[in-house]
């Protein structure tokens, strides 16, 4: 890539200035390179002569000066200045920008495919909702950040495999039947009150006269505990086959779906106890098992089986790390998690150094909230139930592309307003509006060459300022890829997205 590029001419220069005479000894550091704020000051600049001041005791203009007397000869660079205090700016080749096209062109599918992952297998696990209702426009975040995230670090060259984990062991699965069985009864006729706790949705009561049309009495006539358990497994794959449609219209995939109650079925969360146990990190108290995080009676400690005898959610969570990490050997785990979660980080990073596997394998995202907008007013419930808002719905009135933008288009650990006016609104000021008008300008274009052959073309005629603005705005995408998979930041794809419209509706 240009900076990588440009950081190696810069390093050589200096050490040939060294080699001359024209600087003393001293250790030439990683260089930064970096994209001026203003376009008058070239296309790229470092700063380093300003860092390396003191050590050679020299001016940073100076270093600066005696770096670029010795800057290697480069097809890519068409001028290099010095710019007080001590900056390097350097300006693109014009028939280096102009020969882009044609390499971008060859490239095809494949510009912008990098090769910085190495092909490391890394999973990342998105979405994992608990199955007990529709996926509700929070969840719409955790699944565009965790699908997108997914397509960038595969372009960059990472073996990536997409994972949902399905929470269907415990005891908000165990009351997701319990509330089915009540609902079911009086969709009978029958007087059956709600456990307490119960899931109160309207999606409970549909599914419970669905299943009494369906079934009968059926589940009535059994006992109540093989009916809870048949009925919870029906809801599972019920709601399941939702969540999976949700996501397939919103273009999203998953390559396993991981299932929690196969943790206890295999041995897992025996084995891992056992571990954490002979490494002294179980402690018992007031009845329950303690993860000790440090002493014995932190604050951080957290209950893995509880005084009845059943594991915690975090039991599970132990379990499933030490498969995704220890059994499966993933290089890289990737967790999207709400930002509620994020007193659960430490506790989790702590439980690895336990069971001897390295804590930086496992990256959490946190994301925050959304809040929905509809003429300046907050949205807070369905119109059609008067409940939670689902992702479904936000899909049905805005469509994939505008859900998937708008989601994107803030940093994940920022505040989100998603307004629902805007992101169906034909203008300029909606920017997925404003990226789908340069794609349909490209395939106008395209239409009206009909057969031509662009390899016909002479790209040393491209050089119209707004044609090579364009041009220098296409050789960016590898340098977002990187960007993006480095820092597991996706949003900057739609940042360059919309910078690439501007330049193409300018050009």
């Amino acid at each position: 890539m240009i900076p990588e590029h440009l950081a190696e001419l810069v390093e050589r220069g200096l050490r040939k200035a060294q080699k001359k005479g024209a600087l003393p000894r001293f250790e030439v550091p990683p260089v930064p390179i970096e994209r001026p704020q203003r376009p008058e000051h070239g296309d790229y600049a470092t700063s380093l002569p300003l860092k390396l001041a003191r050590e050679a005791r020299m001016a940073p203009v100076a270093i600066a000066e005696a770096a670029v007397r010795h800057l290697p000869s480069s097809e890519i660079v068409g001028k290099a200045d010095v710019a007080h205090p001590g900056f390097i700016n350097f300006t693109l080749a014009e028939p280096w920008l102009q020969a882009q096209v044609e390499a971008i062109a060859l490239a095809g599918e494949g510009y912008g495919q990098l090769g910085l992952g190495g092909g490391k297998r890394v999973q990342v696990e998105f979405v994992s909702a608990n199955p007990t209702g529709p996926l509700t426009v929070g969840s719409a975040r955790n699944a565009v950040l965790g699908d997108a995230l997914a397509n960038v670090l595969a372009a960059a060259g990472y073996q990536v495999e997409r994972e949902y984990y399905i929470n269907d062991a415990g005891t908000q699965v165990r009351l997701l039947g319990e509330t089915l069985l009540a609902r079911y009864a009086q969709a009978l006729g029958r007087e059956a009150p709600l456990p307490e706790g119960a899931y109160l949705g309207a999606y409970l009561t549909e599914m419970g006269r669905e299943l009494a049309e369906e079934s009968g009495d059926r589940f009535l006539a059994m006992d109540r505990a093989q009916a809870v358990g048949e009925l919870t497994d029906l809801a599972l794959e019920r709601i399941l086959a939702g969540i999976r449609e949700d996501l397939m219209l919103a273009g999203i995939h998953h390559d396993v779906w991981f299932s929690e109650r196969s943790l206890y079925e295999d041995g897992s969360f025996q084995r891992v106890m056992t571990l954490l146990r002979e490494g002294g990190r179980l402690a018992e108290r007031e009845g329950a098992v303690w993860f000790a995080s440090g002493d014995g009676d932190g604050p951080d400690d957290a209950v893995v089986i509880r005084s009845n005898g059943e594991p915690g959610y975090f039991a599970s969570d132990i379990a499933y790390h030490y498969n995704k990490l220890a059994v499966r050997g993933f290089d890289q785990v990737i967790d999207v998690w709400g930002a509620d979660h994020q007193g659960h980080v430490a506790r989790m990073k702590e439980v690895l150094r336990a069971l001897e596997i390295d804590p930086d394998r496992l990256t959490i995202i946190l994301y925050q909230l959304v809040t929905l907008k509809r003429g300046g007013e907050l949205v807070r419930v369905s119109k059609r139930t008067g409940e939670f808002v689902t992702m479904r719905e936000v899909l049905e009135e805005v469509g994939a592309d505008a859900l998937r933008f708008f989601l994107l288009s803030r940093s994940a650990d920022a505040q989100m307003d998603f307004d629902m006016d805007l992101a169906v609104k034909r203008s300029d000021e909606n920017p997925v509006y404003y990226v789908q008008y340069a794609h349909a300008r490209i395939a106008s274009i395209l239409r009206y060459a009909g057969d031509l052959e662009w390899a016909a073309g002479d790209v040393a005629l491209l050089s119209h300022p707004a044609e090579l603005a364009l041009v220098r705005r296409m050789i960016q995408l590898p340098e977002f890829v990187a960007l993006a998979a480095r820092e597991r930041a996706p949003h900057h794809l739609t940042y360059y997205a919309m910078d690439l419209a501007g330049d193409f509706h300018s050009f």
